[in-house]
């Protein structure tokens, strides 16, 4: 009897043999492939455990002055230093990126409180913390201190993107912000869909318990 294969048999192993030809063909740009995908791994691995992560040790022990003085309400201590200690504006700039993050956010707090709006947005704007509530506070402490110069539509949008970063119980005051500040624009309908918005999502919250009121006063315009 003939020693027939089957067709798909056949197309199978034809394949099989094609595969083996290309890999014996290209066997060291794959091998020179891997290799490099390994030490990327590895190397981002190595970096973070041994350059990054001592930085950010470092910088958080040079910044406990500076959070101390932030928490006493000492806020130009904090942001400059005393002359022995550092202050955030010093850890930002011998620590920067990863390692001085948290300082952006203190720093923005620090000039907001002492009036320096503009440079407190700049270093709003540079904060790239992941916690969702802290981030939150400071797209919403930029909006204040848009209010602050003025410019309450930049303000309203950093309001209600606060409230939409945090989803949480901090948002209702973001949304009264953003509320306020639109009625300062003369957008009462704007004003209108965000305290609707505290009415229906965070009737428990502390704006929650008063928004009627504001709600009224926009009805009876």
């Amino acid at each position: 009897m003939a020693n027939t294969k089957h067709p798909q048999t056949e197309v199978v192993e034809n394949e099989k043999l094609s595969f083996e030809e290309a890999f014996k063909k290209y066997q060291t740009v794959i091998m020179i492939a891997v290799v490099a995908i390994l030490v990327v791994v590895f190397g981002g691995l190595a970096i973070n455990k041994w350059i990054v992560e001592p930085k950010q040790a470092e910088a958080n022990a040079q910044m406990f002055p500076a959070e101390a003085a932030f928490a006493a309400g000492n806020y130009e201590i904090a942001l400059n230093g005393d002359g022995n200690n550092f202050g955030f504006v010093d850890v930002i700039n011998d620590y920067k990126g990863a390692a001085a993050k948290s300082a952006y956010f203190y720093a923005g707090v620090c000039e907001l409180q002492l009036g320096n709006n503009e440079s407190a947005i700049s270093y709003f704007k540079k904060y790239k913390g992941k916690d969702k509530v802290i981030a939150a506070r400071a797209i919403c402490c930029m909006g204040d201190a848009y209010a602050n110069l003025g410019n309450a539509a930049e303000a309203v949008k950093c309001f209600a993107k606060a409230a939409k970063v945090s989803d949480n119980e901090f948002s209702a005051a973001y949304l009264l912000k953003a509320g306020i500040a639109a009625e300062e624009l003369g957008d009462n309908a704007a004003a209108l869909n965000y305290y609707n918005q505290i009415k229906n999502d965070y009737p428990a919250s502390m704006e929650g318990y008063d928004i009627d009121k504001y709600i009224t006063r926009i009805q009876n315009k």
